[in-house]
């Protein structure tokens, strides 16, 4: 439709949001917004908010577009809906809702819950704000069909987003993903809701379920009587204002670690996030609060949480005693080493153990999994993808961990998302382990890049908004796609993965060859001197993202610096000859 007709059909939207259903509040709203700036109105109203196969995810205010109590509304009955027809064998269907800092969660999630109530579903609702891998825990605590956790991660303060996982405690994947999202699609108007809450049904999470969560996460400590002798370790951590407050720690407790600093403006709750550009850990001005309290301190580990507390950004000393920044792929793969290393001390390897990881996170995980024995497989990106093979291979293999490059971790299998709680204590506990072996963790780091050779990766997004930018963003990734590069950088492509149209390309072969993951706009490139390149859209904001892993070596630590900036001369040569 052209502009004229867009604009009709958007004020035709925009003034049914005038009618009785809708309160006072937001029916002033609508009709200042009729009175202004037109971009305002279209961008409000000129679509319904898409329910994705995770859940929403959106700005908060009036409109169809938009994070609301009625887009909520919505799509709460449209999961009730599907839960009815799925689970119509039990006698009860329960779910259990959580919540972060973000403004309008806890009303968000208290709507939730009533609707849930009204279609005759039990609600088991947290008292608090929660880190979002307790409601994967609760899920299956309580014996819970379902659960939403409403959080918009780290996106921006003006954003909020309605997160759904499945009976097994991990986020809902195929079929019952495209299920929900016909089920809410249905849903056109608010007189399909059912609003008629039963408070009989509505019962509150406290700390019970929290004391269950953390006995199971003392149970993954690999070191406890290190830990002991370590209890002093000077630990700053921040939960920049989310929702990780209080269970980060109390899980660092349970470990042992008892010197516990804390950036006292960033300890409050606070979803306007006041201390920060972006409440997002991977970004470097997220954690400077927290690292000028362990340059004031002379901390030894600096850790923060984003606001729903599922990922974790950390820094540490380097050799010079400077505080560093390390990156979402290097700490897992401190993670992992530490933890396949105290397995093998502790002889604890049955021969049937393994990891995951998605398909942008590190080479030098699979490398080290190798090393002890230990099968790795990757998935699509997603923690989702993870949870899906660990229900798939329950009680047949052993879990160890999982791992994305975004932050995100987890270790053991009673909770199925990342989570920042178990990895802080980890961390912290890998963190003693050196430096009871007289190392620190980046000692730790250098020492693994000499033994398996260097990794270094690196992301970059384009942000390309709206219409315009969606159509860019498409004609990017078809031109990689039906064109692709026969050498990269002066090194050639020896191999290309497709994973929309499911294929693999061997350019020595020249044979195609199925891929066994499902589908996904996501190009791989890796070419011969080992370098990999990802590259895809992303599916909450709107960017196109390149993921480059380079391979270098390192023979020794002094030569650290010198080859790191190398590597990093090399990706940014990558990233100009893609066009970037």
């Amino acid at each position: 439709m052209d502009e004229k007709e867009l604009y009709q059909d958007v004020d035709t939207r925009a003034r049914k949001w005038l009618g009785d259903e809708y309160d006072e509040s937001t029916r002033k709203q609508v009709e200042t917004m009729l009175k202004g700036p037109e971009n305002e109105l279209v961008d409000a109203f000129y679509r319904d908010l898409e329910f994705g196969t995770g859940g929403l995810r959106g700005v908060m205010g009036p409109g169809t577009n938009r994070m609301n109590v009625y887009t909520v509304s919505k799509a709460t009955q449209g999961l009730s809906n599907y839960l009815i027809k799925k689970f119509s064998h039990l006698d009860a269907i329960k779910v259990a809702i959580a919540y972060d800092c973000r403004n309008n969660s806890r009303l968000y999630a208290e709507t939730a819950a009533k609707i849930f109530t009204a279609n005759n579903i039990d609600v088991y609702l947290f008292d608090k704000l929660h880190p979002t891998p307790s409601l994967s825990f609760a899920i299956r605590h309580l014996g819970c069909q379902s659960g939403l956790v409403i959080t918009a991660s780290h996106n921006p303060k003006e954003y909020n987003g309605y997160k759904v996982y499945w009976e097994d405690g991990g986020q809902i994947i195929a079929p019952h993903d495209t299920n929900i999202v016909a089920e809410v699609k249905k849903i056109t108007g608010m007189d399909q809701v059912k609003r008629d809450a039963q408070p009989s049904r509505q019962k509150t999470i406290g700390e019970e379920v929290d004391l269950a969560y953390l006995t199971r996460v003392k149970n993954l400590s690999l070191s406890p009587e290190n830990n002991e002798k370590w209890k002093d370790l000077k630990i700053v951590f921040t939960p920049i204002h989310g929702a990780a407050v209080d269970l980060v720690p109390r899980a660092l407790e349970i470990f042992g670690f008892k010197n516990i600093i804390k950036v006292a403006a960033q300890d409050e709750v606070d979803g306007n996030f006041p201390t920060v550009e972006s409440p997002n850990p991977e970004e470097p001005e997220a954690l400077r609060m927290a690292i000028e309290k362990a340059q004031e301190t002379d901390a030894d580990l600096v850790m923060g949480t984003d606001p729903d507390g599922d990922r974790v950004g950390i820094a540490v000393k380097d050799f010079k005693g400077n505080f560093v920044l390390l990156n979402g792929n290097q700490i897992a793969s401190l993670l992992l080493y530490y933890l396949l290393k105290r397995w093998e001390e502790t002889n604890s390897f049955k021969g049937n153990e393994y990891i995951v990881k998605t398909i942008v996170t590190t080479e030098l995980l699979s490398e080290i999994a190798s090393k002890f024995g230990v099968d790795n497989i990757d998935v699509l990106t997603g923690f989702k993808y993870i949870a899906g093979i660990m229900r798939m291979h329950e009680g047949t293999k052993t879990f160890i961990a999982g791992f994305e490059e975004s932050y995100g971790y987890l270790a053991g299998d009673f909770v199925r998302d990342k989570d920042a709680p178990i990895s802080c204590a980890l961390i912290a506990e890998a963190t003693a382990w050196a430096m009871e072996q007289g190392k620190s963790l980046f000692g730790m780091l250098v020492e693994l890049y000499i033994e398996f050779g260097f990794f270094k990766e690196s992301l970059t997004s384009l942000v390309k908004k709206g219409k315009a930018g969606a159509e860019e963003i498409e004609s990017i990734m078809d031109r990689f796609r039906n064109s692709p590069p026969e050498s990269i950088n002066g090194s050639p492509v020896m191999l290309v993965n497709d994973y929309l149209k499911q294929k693999s390309f061997d350019a020595i072969s020249q044979l195609r060859n199925d891929i066994d993951l499902p589908k996904s706009n996501v190009l791989q490139f890796f070419l011969k001197d080992g370098t990999v390149i990802s590259i895809r859209p992303s599916g909450t904001e709107p960017k196109i993202k390149f993921y480059i892993g380079v391979r270098g070596e390192l023979n020794e630590k002094e030569s650290f610096d010198s080859v790191n900036e190398q590597m990093k001369e090399k990706t940014e040569k990558i990233l100009a000859s893609l066009g970037t």
